[in-house]
């Protein structure tokens, strides 16, 4: 049962019992209340010892509560508000405004950085209406539960000379030097079209590749392609999992000259980059559409968006200032990262 506070009334009872010299148990039992409250009440709110108002009792519980209840950094319609507004529909995360408006100098705002749970807050704690559910849309919602595997036996085919993530160089995984990428396809309404996903670990830096579909002679042109984009030095491996469209992963290796590695069976964070980058790819590219026709300039304008948004594991700083100061520190002359 939750508590409830003393009333004006239950307080001039208590005011008028104490004056006929009534006992503090005697008093929490006309009151139906605990004794502790009654005590307490009195040992708060007296004006002086031994002598208890109930009126001032209840003007000194009101100017108290003024100061419990902390203004609030988010209403709707402040400035602060319509920027947080503003940055949500640039696709930015409450994280990513958090630190953003950290380095912000707003004149007009006395302090302008909230933190994520606050803008998440002010989000959820709208009227229902049109504002609200654009602003849940502007979040990266996804499925919050993955339908569990049935059984221990992988019914996938098996890949031929795939070389296990257990043997890949240690310094992919101190996420040091450039080269190293994560690969994966997200696939389209009825598994009809893919595009390819390829994310640097060091960086966070993302190419997408279109393809026609999601067989192995695809993911070998498509992967391929998208590999030579990049200089020699920034193409070194490419962790993938099992599945089917890799079968003909020597075939990529040989063209791009990038080694490749494989996950193991239902193990996908193993490539928690990749992962995490095709959750917020799904904001362009949601599930149950068709992939095919986007061209390759709009997938290429769709990465240059996300390699522009600030990431915190980079101070804020976005993926392309990254991946340029680990090429220009590690090999000689400025990279051609655009």
């Amino acid at each position: 049962m939750s508590y409830v506070e003393l009333s004006i009334e239950e307080r001039a009872t208590i005011q008028v019992s104490r004056a006929q010299g009534m006992s503090l148990r005697h008093v929490a039992r006309v009151l139906n209340r605990s004794p502790s409250t009654v005590c307490r009440e009195i040992r708060r709110n007296r004006t002086s010892p031994g002598r208890y108002c109930a009126r001032r009792a209840q003007k000194y519980r009101q100017s108290r509560r003024i100061p419990c209840r902390p203004w609030r950094k988010l209403p709707l319609g402040s400035e602060r508000f319509d920027l947080v507004v503003h940055l949500l529909r640039q696709r930015l995360s409450p994280e990513q405004i958090a630190g953003k408006l950290k380095d912000m100098d707003i004149p007009s705002l006395r302090d302008a950085y909230v933190c994520r749970e606050t803008i998440y807050s002010a989000i959820y704690a709208l009227p229902v209406g049109q504002l609200r559910k654009e602003l849940i849309h502007c979040l990266r919602q996804g499925k919050a539960t993955r339908k569990p595997r049935r059984g221990d036996v992988d019914r996938r085919s098996q890949i031929p000379d795939m070389v296990s993530i257990h043997l890949r160089p240690p310094e992919v995984e101190k996420r040091e030097m450039p080269g190293h990428w994560e690969g994966d396809l997200i696939k389209g309404k009825n598994n009809g079209s893919a595009v390819g996903t390829l994310v640097e670990l060091s960086s966070g830096y993302l190419i997408l590749a279109k393809m026609i579909d999601a067989t192995a002679t695809s993911a070998v042109e498509g992967f391929s392609a998208a590999l030579n984009q990049m200089p020699r030095a920034a193409r070194k491996s490419m962790t993938y999992d099992q599945g089917r469209e890799m079968t003909r992963h020597a075939e990529i290796t040989q063209n791009s000259g990038v080694a490749i590695y494989f996950c193991d069976p239902h193990s996908p964070w193993q490539r928690g980059s990749n992962e995490n980058i095709n959750g917020l790819i799904r904001q362009y590219l949601p599930k149950g559409t068709d992939l095919s026709g986007h061209s390759q300039e709009e997938l290429d304008a769709i990465a240059f968006e996300l390699n522009m948004r600030p990431r915190k594991r980079f101070d804020f700083r976005c993926p392309i200032e990254k991946m340029g100061e680990l090429m220009a520190k590690y090999h000689e002359g400025p990279s051609s990262i655009q």
